[in-house]
C-alpha cells in the first residue's frame, strides 16, 4: 500500500522478545515447518492494510527471520523493554515513537502479537472496521469455554470452595456470558496508543471462535495448536 492525501498510513507493529521464558526462543520455533512469527508477517503482509510492517525485537536472530519473511527491523528494542514484565503498551509506544522520529507518524497502528498462526486478513479488516469516533481500541476477543460465575478454587487450607457462591448453584444459561483478550491484535490511532487504554470505556472488542484462539504459554499448548493446525490442513 501506497499512502496518499486521502489514505491514511498504518503500520503493523509485531513484538517479538528473544527472552521468551516457558517456551524457549518460542517467537522463532518452528510450526509445521515455518517459524511462528512468520504466520503472523505473512497475515498482515496478505491483509494489504500496512504500509509497514515493523518486527520490535531485542534479538538478532528474530530480527533475521522477520526480515526473510517480509518484515522491516528498523530499530532494536532496549533491554529495558524486553524483560518478561513489560506490558504491550510500553513496547509499542517505543515503536511509534522510533517511527515519530524518523519523520512519519502513523495514523493507524495495529499491534499484532507474534504468536497468533490462525489469524486471518479477515480479522484485521473487520477490526479496522470498528474504529471510529468513539472507539479508540478495537482488540481481538473471544467467550470463556465456561461460566466464570460458577469457577472453584482451592483455598490455602486445601479445602475447595466457589469463587463467588452467589452463582454457584445458577444455570448457565442465566449468568452473563463472559469475554476475555484472545491476544491477536489490537488497533488504535497512534494518538489513542498514547492517551487510551486497551481494555478502558472507548474499546471495543471483535469476538473471534474460541476453536481459532490458543494460548502458547506451555508445551502442553504447542503440542494442542500442532494438533489444531494439522486438522484443519486435513481440511
Amino acid at each position: 500500500m501506497n499512502p496518499t492525501s486521502n489514505t491514511p498510513y498504518r503500520v503493523a507493529v509485531i513484538p517479538a522478545r528473544g527472552g521468551s521464558q516457558r517456551i524457549p526462543r518460542k517467537n522463532i520455533r518452528l510450526l509445521a515447518g515455518k517459524p511462528l512469527i512468520g504466520y503472523s508477517i505473512e497475515t498482515a503482509i496478505a491483509s494489504g492494510l500496512f504500509d509497514r510492517i515493523i518486527v520490535s525485537t531485542d534479538d538478532v536472530e528474530i530480527a533475521e527471520v522477520a526480515r526473510q519473511f517480509g518484515a522491516e527491523t528498523p530499530f532494536y528494542r532496549p533491554a529495558d523493554l524486553a524483560d518478561h514484565m513489560t506490558g504491550t503498551t510500553p513496547v509499542m509506544q517505543h515503536a511509534l515513537r522510533c517511527l515519530i522520529d524518523e519523520g512519519k507518524t502513523p495514523d493507524q497502528a495495529c499491534l499484532i502479537y507474534a504468536t497468533c498462526p490462525m489469524l486471518t486478513p479477515d480479522d484485521l479488516h473487520r477490526g479496522l472496521a470498528q474504529l471510529d469516533n468513539t472507539t479508540a481500541f478495537c482488540f481481538s476477543a473471544t467467550t470463556f469455554a465456561f461460566p466464570i460465575q460458577r469457577a472453584l478454587h482451592i483455598q490455602e487450607n486445601g479445602k475447595l470452595a466457589p469463587m463467588f457462591p452467589e452463582h454457584i448453584s445458577k444455570r448457565s444459561q442465566d449468568l452473563v456470558e463472559a469475554i476475555h483478550d484472545a491476544g491477536q491484535f489490537y488497533w488504535a490511532s497512534t494518538q489513542d496508543w498514547f492517551d487510551e487504554a486497551i481494555f478502558g470505556p472507548k474499546s471495543k472488542p471483535l469476538l473471534l471462535p474460541r476453536h481459532r484462539i490458543q494460548d502458547l504459554d506451555t508445551e502442553e499448548d504447542w503440542l494442542r495448536l500442532t494438533q489444531i493446525m494439522a486438522l484443519q490442513n486435513m481440511n
